[in-house]
């Protein structure tokens, strides 16, 4: 098909501004699918997107539209995530598109998101065309809403389109405005082939499936690419697109979107932002590809049963050619045995990652408490980057440890900016500005220790201001402080996967907290099980769960002192020896505990 009739643009906007719904109305108004057919929320594929409301994966969707001017046009549309875990799906996303709608609520207006989504399509050098969504809500408020966008993003808004992706009010208007307002893609169909791998996952019955942008070139069935990072040669089996159902194509030319199947097995061959060119034509120069992504959390992920760990290995490697922005490395821990120490972008990534392992992989898993990457300079001069606190060195050989600083953003209404305040500076937080966007709305901007972040801030930000808020965060800098590795030993034996870096000056609290946790949480045995606390050598909290504690004197009738002294002796004998060869059963939650310290 000629460039000029092809439109690739994507779709982003803040969490709920309403993505994945107006995706579903495009795809009906171009009759793509029939009503029989149709289902809510068509682009959310995962039974996890759809339990959670949320987007999790991009989807790609080509849908054939006919405009006004008699011409028959491709659209290929992306629907990507909003929450700010899965940011580097938005950008891969972005980097395959010529153009992007911008979403945004005409009841609630420019979010956190919506402006770190805006500035990814800026580095992207994308034509940006705001819509507005939701005008049919009694409390939508347009004109607001336009001056709203032109003061906070920079960009005309008088003109944009108004739609109700739940009604399908103004969407037919919208269509002819995205074929008018969003460039068609460059790229001559005549020179050599250059594709751009920005998705891919494994289909057990074709192997891996690449989702290639190609930028310049054609491509044809049965034809033979040569994949440049693996430096590996396929055989084109089928080209494909989502249409929205799998429909199989002859050819890809320059700026269109589709599917390419090889039957590759190997896993490891596919590289997210590699380039694919003709088997004949190696040298073909390499695409920019994506930047590396990097994990800000990490946790241990280890099989209930250790025959597993096979299958959990083989697992994540399937996950992460499916999403490439999370890492994993062999760890093992003595408590636990043998796992993986894996990176992810946020606590919302964590947690979707470790259930889709659960689900679709059908795996029992044990995850330690998240921890972030510090780094860590020795009196010998060396510097080393931890994050597992059991490879901290010992605080005799540290010189200093330097913690991972974020740029946090707040979107609120005026009314809860001292509850946001106030929580930030609880969290060691340091004011760098507030912005009044609005009248009514504000801007508050922290550098935020990314540790203090990881438990639990997101879920009190939104309780305290009841939901309203909204936030973004980027990577700042490192920075020195006075961290402490807290232990927790149970009986004496140090538990390595309970262990976490905390500041020193709430080092007492949270052993506190956390040892009183596990005393509710760990179960009674036969003998005392003692929970400490201890930073270096010094336990600075312990409790102590209580034995289990049979009768024995139930049988004693009266008679003299000394025989139910006797008895009461070879107990205590018997719970002394037990103890020595004891084993103390940890359960999940334990693990859990950790994470719930701060409430």
């Amino acid at each position: 098909m000629d460039n000029k009739f092809i439109r690739n643009f994507s779709i982003i906007a803040h969490i709920d501004h309403g993505k994945s719904t107006l995706a579903d109305r495009l795809i009906q108004e171009t009759k793509s699918i029939t009503d029989r057919e149709f289902s809510d929320r068509m682009l959310d594929n995962m039974d996890l997107e759809k339990e959670r409301g949320i987007t999790i994966k991009a989807q790609t969707v080509r849908l054939e539209y006919k405009a006004k001017d008699g011409n028959i046009y491709h659209l290929n549309l992306i629907d990507t995530p909003g929450h700010v875990d899965f940011s580097y799906e938005v950008s891969r996303s972005l980097a395959s598109c010529d153009g992007a709608l911008l979403v945004v609520d005409a009841s609630q207006g420019v979010e956190a998101q919506t402006l770190a989504n805006v500035y990814m399509a800026i580095e992207n050098d994308l034509e940006i065309m705001p819509v507005l969504n939701k005008i049919d809500l009694p409390h939508a408020d347009v004109p607001r809403v336009k001056d709203e966008i032109e003061e906070v993003v920079g960009i005309d808004a008088q003109d944009a389109p108004e739609v109700s992706a739940k009604s399908g009010l103004g969407v037919a208007d919208l269509l002819e405005t995205i074929v008018e307002t969003i460039p068609a893609p460059t790229g001559n169909p005549e020179a050599p082939m250059q594709g751009l791998i920005f998705d891919s996952w494994f289909d057990p019955y074709r192997g891996v499936i690449m989702l290639v942008r190609m930028m310049h070139g054609t491509l044809k069935a049965r034809e033979k690419i040569y994949l440049k990072h693996s430096k590996k040669s396929y055989e084109v089996l089928n080209l494909a697109v989502n249409t929205p159902f799998y429909t199989e194509l002859k050819t890809l030319t320059a700026g269109e979107v589709g599917m390419v199947i090889c039957g590759i097995k190997d896993i490891r061959d596919i590289k997210i932002g590699d380039t694919v060119v003709m088997d004949n034509a190696k040298d073909t120069p390499d695409l920019a590809g994506y930047e590396e992504v990097k994990p800000m959390v990490f946790c241990g992920i280890f099989p209930v049963v250790n025959d597993d760990y096979e299958e959990l290995k083989v697992a994540l490697e399937k996950l992460a050619l499916n999403d490439s922005s999370f890492t994993y490395e062999p760890e093992t821990s003595q408590a636990l045995g043998f796992g993986f120490r894996c990176g992810f972008l946020g606590l919302l990534h964590m947690s979707i990652i470790q259930e889709r392992l659960e689900r679709e992989f059908n795996l029992s898993l044990i995850s330690t408490a998240p921890s972030v990457r510090y780094r860590v300079k020795t009196k010998q001069g060396e510097e080393i980057m931890v994050q597992n606190p059991s490879e901290l060195p010992d605080p005799g050989e540290i010189e200093q440890i330097q913690e991972p600083m974020v740029l946090l953003s707040i979107h609120v209404p005026n009314e809860y900016v001292g509850q946001i305040i106030t929580l930030c500076e609880k969290r060691r937080g340091v004011q760098q500005d507030i912005k009044y966007i609005t009248s009514e709305r504000v801007q508050v901007i922290y550098d935020l220790p990314l540790s203090e972040m990881v438990f639990d801030f997101y879920d009190q930000l939104k309780s305290i201001t009841k939901g309203y808020a909204s936030m973004d965060y980027e990577f700042n800098d490192y920075q020195t402080a006075k961290m402490v590795k807290l232990d927790v030993l149970l009986n004496g034996d140090p538990v390595d996967a309970l262990s976490l870096i905390t500041h020193e000056s709430s080092s007492y609290y949270k052993g506190r907290d956390l040892v009183g946790k596990l005393r509710k949480i760990i179960d009674r045995q036969q003998f005392d099980i003692a929970i400490q606390a201890a930073v270096g050598t010094k336990v600075i909290a312990r409790e102590t769960v209580k034995a289990l504690r049979k009768n024995v004197l139930a049988k004693c009738y009266g008679g003299d002192i000394s025989r139910k002294r006797k008895l009461l002796e070879k107990q205590k004998a018997g719970k002394k020896r037990m103890k020595m060869v004891g084993n103390v059963e940890i359960p999940q939650e334990a693990f859990l505990a950790v994470l719930k310290v701060d409430e």
